[in-house]
């Protein structure tokens, strides 16, 4: 039989399957499925108001595409699982959550569904100016050089500012969580069994460089002393390029 791969794209509003002819690239099937809860930028699912510039979303929306989409494109094109050899994610980076060491988002606990930083920032959160703005400030007195890799200025998009954000304004959250991780890296993580950052997102608005690796430990120091070790913490994954495999399909996620 035929091999075939998979192409799943996490956008903003929904998630889109592309069933693929490895060898010929013929498009075979392809499907839709819209977020439940879309983009929380005015209320928390409970009801909570919102401030201005807030773009969240619920992580649940993602495995519930994932349950959704690969059966339903496999049903439409007629292939068989066993004729899947590839499955390929993407996310716009800076799509990123605090999950505990087992990978569970802090949202998923009733004692922190209430608090509107232990969902998933999506990238144009733009909530976190002001810890952006802090950096560049910084980063442009000391000289940094990493900072002309992106225009000479970062924005509140990036994970450093929103990772400030939740520091600053949920401690409690920031202390609890294990990881602060871009969404694609924690859904590839669940479905492969280990959790890496990929170097696209890592290079963008993570700050990391391949040859540089991220900003220095001075430079985070000054910023304020609590982020010193950030980078072997909360962000402390091992980057791999996006061109490699991840990993192999584990029972549970294949299930």
């Amino acid at each position: 039989m035929a091999k075939n791969v998979i192409g799943i794209d996490f956008g903003t509003l929904s998630a889109r399957a592309l069933l693929v002819h490895a060898k010929t690239g013929e498009e075979i099937a392809s499907c839709e499925y819209k977020y439940p809860h879309g983009v929380m930028d005015e209320k928390l699912p409970n009801g909570k108001r919102l401030d201005i510039d807030w773009a969240l979303q619920h992580p649940q929306d993602y495995l519930d595409a994932l349950s959704r989409v690969v059966p339903k494109v496999l049903k439409i094109g007629e292939v068989s699982k066993e004729d899947i050899i590839g499955i390929g994610i993407d996310f716009t980076a800076c799509t990123i959550l605090p999950v505990f060491k087992d990978g569970t988002p802090l949202c998923f606990l009733p004692e922190f569904m209430s608090n509107e930083h232990s969902y998933v920032k999506l990238w144009k959160h733009h909530a976190a100016q002001d810890k952006a703005n802090r950096i560049n400030d910084l980063a442009n007195e000391r000289d940094e050089n990493w900072l002309i890799r992106y225009g000479g200025k970062i924005s509140s998009e990036w994970a450093l500012p929103k990772l400030m954000e939740v520091m600053d304004e949920a401690p409690e959250i920031f202390e609890k969580m294990d990881y602060f991780i871009e969404a694609g890296d924690w859904l590839t993580w669940l479905m492969c069994g280990e959790a890496k950052a990929n170097a696209c997102c890592a290079g963008y608005k993570g700050l990391w460089n391949k040859r540089e690796g991220y900003p220095s430990k001075e430079f985070l120091r000054q910023l304020d002393p609590r982020l010193e070790n950030i980078y072997e913490t909360k962000f402390g994954l091992p980057v791999y390029p996006s061109y490699t495999r991840a990993g192999t399909l584990t029972e549970r996620g294949a299930a």
